[in-house]
């Protein structure tokens, strides 16, 4: 059952629009950690929320990351094998870079928090961790990383999507979708009426991983027409062939 209100059309539409153009990307999050289990379970819960995950696990490849891309946020062990995590924060803010960190720790000391936050860290979280409590974190920096932020949901003709919820639907129907299928309509519907790259595709939905020569996001695009399309109507999601894709609110 979709909440009231969710298909109502924005009243505030130059809050909306500014709201669009602060959040029309979706975060790319390095993820600094050397423990395989620890890294796996962050990288999948925080891939979950849409956000696309690089992760390493030394401190010269962190430099290397930071040094080629810009991320929305970093997730930081303070206990690497080539380093401190703490040299590697204050070097960041040295540059200075305000990208938001929380670190993620078993160092559990007082004294340990008081470095960590004096050093330029926004959060600190303590090993071992409630993923829940972890992603409630992150929601919180994003948020005030992003304000102002409207309680209204994406509107693309009669396609809706309520990011709070992560539900999609079309008209009356509603659509369930995977979480990488709902990441990139949720990033096709924030860049709504522009034509969307596919190398602007991969850097906000997918990972360090994605191979530009697979064809993955064209597979993922089918399968979205095939769930948002109505019969009889052309597709939602148009291509525009040498450019890339364009998500429109009329067919």
């Amino acid at each position: 059952m979709i909440a009231r209100g969710f298909l109502d059309r924005p009243r505030n539409t130059a809050l909306l629009m500014e709201w669009l153009r602060l959040a029309r990307r979706l975060l790319r999050i390095l993820l600094v950690e050397d423990d395989d289990m620890i890294g796996g379970a962050v990288r999948d819960h925080v891939a979950a929320m849409s956000h696309a995950v690089d992760w390493v696990k030394r401190l010269v490849d962190a430099d290397e990351a930071v040094g080629s891309t810009h991320y929305g946020l970093i997730l930081l062990d303070l206990q690497l094998p080539d380093g401190s995590g703490v040299e590697f924060l204050k070097k960041l803010r040295r540059k200075p870079d305000d990208t938001p960190v929380i670190i993620l720790t078993a160092r559990d000391q007082i004294s340990d928090r008081i470095e960590g936050l004096d050093s330029g860290a926004d959060d600190y979280l303590v090993k071992p961790f409630d993923f829940g409590e972890l992603l409630a974190r992150l929601r919180a920096l994003i948020r005030r990383g992003h304000q102002p932020l409207s309680p209204e949901p994406l509107c693309v003709g009669p396609l809706a999507i309520d990011t709070r919820r992560r539900m999609v639907r079309v008209g009356d129907r509603d659509v369930l979708l995977r979480t990488k299928e709902y990441a990139l309509l949720e990033y096709l519907a924030r860049r709504a009426g522009d034509v969307v790259s596919r190398a602007d595709i991969a850097e906000h939905v997918w990972d360090e991983h994605y191979d530009p020569l697979s064809n993955v996001i064209d597979v993922y695009v089918q399968r979205l027409r095939r769930k948002i399309d109505e019969a009889g109507r052309e597709s939602r999601i148009r291509t525009r062939r040498g450019e890339g894709y364009q998500l429109v609110a009329e067919t």
